[in-house]
């Protein structure tokens, strides 16, 4: 008896120290990104250094399946729309894994992106390495980062806004009023929010929103 409350203790000592790595991993506000190379649904490999001229770059960790980014890819598009001519554009990352998610397959991001006529690249982040070494948990999820010289730098993790059921009731809008303040050359009032969305699923990509 006393050895089998050793190793549950043992147990819940190696969970506890799993929980904090996995709390401490992944990028938070200041630091450097570090840049990827993704294929997109036009065939392309994409990368954050293939613009020059960009100020920096919305990355949304985003899917096919999930409902709260159906729900946010009208306001995904307004972003670029809107941000891409004043060095912001959107750049759309799909981090499942098809085998637990075929919804999520490549081919079906090219039909939802033809679909909604998408105007920013979606990229597939297959082995789920962007979205690891990011730290993103859930989709959709915004990482704003700013070119700093070669570096990009993370100014802005969280949500899009504060109601992802209906744009018409957004009092908070996050991401806008983070890409005004960095526009303006000032500080970003509220640079962590909480990203509501769909846990990323696949691989040994286990974390919980």
């Amino acid at each position: 008896m006393k050895a089998k409350r050793i190793i549950l203790t043992l147990i819940a000592a190696i969970a506890a120290v799993n929980m904090s790595l996995f709390a401490q991993s992944g990028y938070q506000v200041g630091d450097n990104a570090r840049d990827f190379r993704l294929k997109s649904v036009g065939g392309k490999m994409i990368s954050m250094a293939d613009q020059a001229e960009v100020k920096g770059y919305l990355l949304i960790f985003s899917c096919n399946t999930c409902p709260y980014v159906v729900a946010y890819e009208d306001r995904m598009i307004a972003l670029h729309n809107t941000y891409a001519p004043k060095g912001f554009p959107v750049i759309a990352i799909n981090p499942n894994d098809a085998a637990r998610s075929a919804g999520d397959s490549f081919e079906n991001m090219k039909i939802r992106a033809k679909s909604k006529n998408f105007p920013f690249p979606y990229v597939h982040d297959e082995t789920q390495a962007v979205a690891k070494a990011y730290g993103a948990t859930n989709t959709p999820q915004v990482y704003l980062v700013v070119k700093e010289g070669s570096d990009f730098v993370v100014n802005y993790i969280g949500a899009i806004d504060n109601n992802y059921r209906d744009a018409s009731d957004v009092t908070k809008r996050y991401v806008e009023e983070a890409l005004e303040a960095i526009l303006a050359g000032e500080a970003i009032k509220e640079a962590n929010t909480k990203a509501i969305g769909c846990t990323i699923n696949g691989g040994n990509h286990n974390r919980l929103c």
